[in-house]
């Protein structure tokens, strides 16, 4: 019978030697060897995050002309979406580039819970003397239900929360609301989750906390007004030029646009009638 084959098993034995060398090397304990190891994948992902941030500024600018298009074909969602992605194509916008970081980092953090998972069995008994704990709370081999692991949850919530408003800003309401919610949906399902692999998304969260205070002050939303349109947006028309040939113009009185007042001529003589009431023959 053949075995099944793990796609994710050199992505596996990359983080085992990483922080075997993490922890033999640079002397971390196996818990600062992950945060260490956070710490080395987001500065790897430091130009797929300046492209995510770029992305994240060129939507937010093009907002209301996408809306636009949205609220124009919103009875016809075929049509809507092929507009929209020609917009897309026109202005160089890649609405994915805003989720590639979160995107690259699944397999990493999918590989590190099976590391973790045996890791107790298969790496700690080859380093004796050393320790499980971090910060003297948790092991990260224990599930996160277990001792200090609910205080590691809590703050991952709340950290969670914070990098989702981050990463939503340009989302729509609906959108944004799903992102907020989204972490406290997933508590069931990581109580039994390694603490060591808390530990990891938590200090993601930290990271990106952080990464989002230093980019609005480092690069500023872009000035919606400032901004060029798009080819897809008309023109503005020209304003009407104002009438000169039918209007009509007191005489001897300058106009408002700057030009010659009209030249009245001669003045006209006006007839008085004679004294008496008598008629004119």
């Amino acid at each position: 019978m053949i075995g099944v084959v793990n796609p994710l098993r050199p992505i596996e034995d990359f983080l085992t030697n990483l922080l075997e060398w993490l922890h033999t090397t640079a002397g971390f304990s196996w818990a600062w060897s992950i945060v260490a190891l956070v710490v080395m994948v987001r500065l790897v992902l430091v130009p797929v995050t300046v492209r995510q941030i770029h992305s994240m500024q060129n939507l937010q600018a093009h907002a209301p002309e996408m809306k636009e298009i949205q609220q124009r074909w919103k009875g016809d969602k075929q049509r809507q979406n092929e507009e929209l992605m020609r917009f897309y194509r026109e202005n160089k916008i890649n609405p994915a580039a805003s989720c590639l970081p979160i995107v690259l980092q699944i397999p990493i953090f999918i590989s590190l819970f099976y590391v973790l998972k045996g890791f107790e069995r298969e790496v700690f008994p080859s380093y004796p003397g050393s320790s499980l704990d971090f910060i003297g709370l948790v092991n990260i081999t224990q599930p996160t239900k277990d001792g200090w692991g609910p205080l590691l949850l809590v703050i991952y919530v709340a950290s969670q929360l914070t990098s989702s408003y981050f990463m939503a800003a340009t989302m729509q309401k609906a959108q944004r609301i799903m992102m907020m919610v989204l972490p406290i949906v997933f508590v069931p399902f990581i109580l039994n989750f390694p603490t060591g692999l808390m530990i990891y998304w938590l200090t993601t969260n930290l990271w990106t906390t952080g990464q989002g205070v230093v980019t609005r002050k480092m690069m500023p939303r872009p000035n919606l007004g400032a901004q060029p349109k798009s080819s897809r947006t008309p023109p503005k028309e020209p304003p009407a030029a104002p009438a000169t040939t039918t209007s009509k113009r007191k005489p001897g009185v300058p106009t408002t646009d700057g030009t010659a007042p009209v030249n009245a001529g001669p003045p006209r003589r006006v007839k008085r009638k004679r004294s008496g009431g008598s008629k004119r023959r």
